[in-house]
């Protein structure tokens, strides 16, 4: 067992593993209970009643929060000639072609999401080893494959999230962050779970929403009501 601080201590005896809270008694008492000095990201983490080793039953797609995520996103956008020059007025931190690929291949990776128009992925592909498995390669399922580069660019900057459920059936995200308040995480997270629902697979059968969870970058986890939560989106 991993040992906590005494602050961490305090603030996990404030919260009932056991109780299943409402979305805003869960984000106030996540807020009221921080125990960190700096700004802490706000993640959920949702167990989903799917099961992962069939692929009709795989959950991936993304979503804009309407508060954004809170971090800074360096984006890199894979592009030439007038879609070079389209993204970096959008605001993408880095556009270019093959000398970005060149760039990667030497072991550079200063950028935290990749686009890309269609016409680049031949050039892409040959560093799909390098991006693949850190989950920087453009997808066309996800939009990050496109011409509207501008628009994609100005929905990353914003606070696009991409997010896919893992081999446990679990998706993890990035929803805020601490000093957005309570007003705004709550809205965000609501957000979220309403893209999940929409998202059931056909097969999923029984319970859909298991479990929500919500934790700060420093702090215990606090157990959100999916019952509640599904209400509350409907209403």
């Amino acid at each position: 067992m991993p040992k906590h601080g005494k602050q961490y201590r305090k603030a996990a005896e404030a919260i009932d593993r056991e109780t299943h809270y409402s979305l805003e008694e869960a984000v106030n008492l996540l807020l009221a209970n921080s125990c960190a000095k700096f700004d802490e990201s706000v993640d959920v983490a949702v167990r989903l009643g799917i099961d992962p080793r069939h692929a009709d039953q795989m959950v991936r797609s993304s979503v804009i929060l309407p508060n954004g995520t809170g971090k800074d996103v360096r984006v890199l956008v894979f592009a030439k000639g007038e879609k070079e020059a389209e993204a970096l007025a959008a605001g993408a931190d880095y556009a270019g072609s093959e000398e970005l690929v060149n760039k990667i291949k030497e072991g550079w990776l200063e950028f935290d999401k990749t686009i890309a128009t269609p016409d680049m992925m031949g050039e892409v592909g040959k560093i799909g080893r390098v991006l693949g498995p850190r989950n920087l390669m453009p997808n066309a399922k996800l939009g990050s494959v496109t011409f509207d580069i501008e628009r994609v660019v100005q929905e990353t900057k914003k606070g696009k999230v991409d997010f896919k459920s893992d081999k446990a059936g679990i998706i993890h995200a990035l929803i805020g962050k601490r000093s957005f308040g309570s007003e705004k995480l709550v809205a965000n997270i609501a957000h979220f779970v309403d893209k999940l629902i929409q998202l059931k697979p056909s097969t999923s059968k029984g319970i859909y929403l298991r479990s929500i969870t919500l934790s700060s970058t420093m702090g215990p986890g606090v157990k959100i009501d999916p019952v509640q939560i599904r209400a509350l989106i409907k209403a």
